[in-house]
């Protein structure tokens, strides 16, 4: 795997429950970098970024907030990421809400056209996150990014995505809510959802390596998008939206053990960490301890804790 890199997104303005901002921080301090070292891989901090000059950028949509913030968010994130792949890098994007992926996913896909590979979307989250500025009844836009990446209109605010990823590039991993009007337009796409209910039927094994030998079969580049709420919240407390019947502690490092061995994962998101909701940094540990298993940790490479 080539050189990690760090990159802080201390991004709040996607959701109206602060904390988040404090998320590459808290992700520093349950060992982040020693994690990925540990594996054989290099790592290089780049630091937070810092919100840059702000546009003056609307939406006709009355309850949409902090737009402009969350544009800025976009396009430094979009550049950031792009250097870091262009450098030989895997960038890792410490959030965070996850308005940050309409920036990350950007990135990545800017570098991908350039060089003239597919760009695939695996999407590790309770909710689908495929409102538009102008269907969001929240004004929450940590709940817009897939709409962008998939090239729904409504995000004229926003730069134009540099090459939107069509629907048998996009896996949606333990999908547990979901509002009509994003059903609906899922459907009309034919984006296929893996929610929990097929997780239950199939497993996670079989439908995430079909997604994965895709992936291979065209040669594509894999952007990951892990959402805290894709766990289960027994497990990882702290996020501002809990949805109960996630995915079980075995199962998170399954999914991360698969994407290893695959060798196909060029960028990673880490959102919605609220480390002001956490039990003593328990889900930033474990949100690390994921991030061991995809740079390649081994169940016998993990101590037991003293009780």
């Amino acid at each position: 795997m080539p050189k990690t890199i760090l990159i802080g997104a201390p991004i709040d303005s996607g959701q109206k429950r602060a904390g988040c901002l404090m998320g590459p921080a808290a992700y520093r301090v349950a060992g982040i970098a020693h994690e990925v070292a540990a594996e054989g891989h290099g790592v290089e901090d780049w630091g937070d970024l810092v919100l840059p000059d702000l546009r003056d950028v609307t939406c006709p949509n009355p309850v949409v907030h902090d737009l402009p913030e969350t544009v800025a968010w976009a396009e430094i994130l979009m550049d950031r990421v792009d250097d870091a792949l262009s450098q030989g890098g895997f960038p890792i994007i410490m959030g965070g809400d996850h308005s940050l992926a309409l920036g990350s996913a950007a990135g990545a896909a800017a570098f991908a056209a350039r060089a003239d590979r597919p760009l695939f979307l695996l999407w590790l989250d309770a909710h689908s996150d495929f409102h538009t500025p102008l269907t969001t009844t929240s004004g929450n836009l940590h709940g817009t990014p897939l709409a962008y990446i998939n090239g729904r209109d409504g995000f004229d605010a926003f730069p134009p995505f540099p090459a939107p990823v069509p629907a048998h590039r996009i896996c949606m991993f333990g999908i547990r809510s979901v509002d009509p009007a994003e059903q609906a337009a899922m459907q009309e796409r034919d984006i296929a959802v893996n929610d929990m209910r097929v997780i239950d039927e199939r497993g996670l094994v079989a439908p995430l390596r079909e997604f994965l030998d895709l992936v291979r079969r065209e040669a594509g580049m894999l952007h990951v998008s892990l959402d805290v709420d894709f766990l289960d919240p027994s497990i990882a407390p702290a996020v501002g939206t809990t949805v109960p019947g996630g995915a079980t502690f075995r199962e998170a490092h399954l999914v991360m053990e698969l994407l290893h061995e695959s060798g196909l994962v060029t960028s990673l998101d880490l959102v919605e960490l609220n480390p002001f909701l956490d039990d003593r940094g328990m889900t930033a540990r474990l949100m690390v301890d994921l991030v061991g298993s995809l740079m390649g940790k081994k169940v016998f490479d993990r101590p037991t804790r003293a009780k």
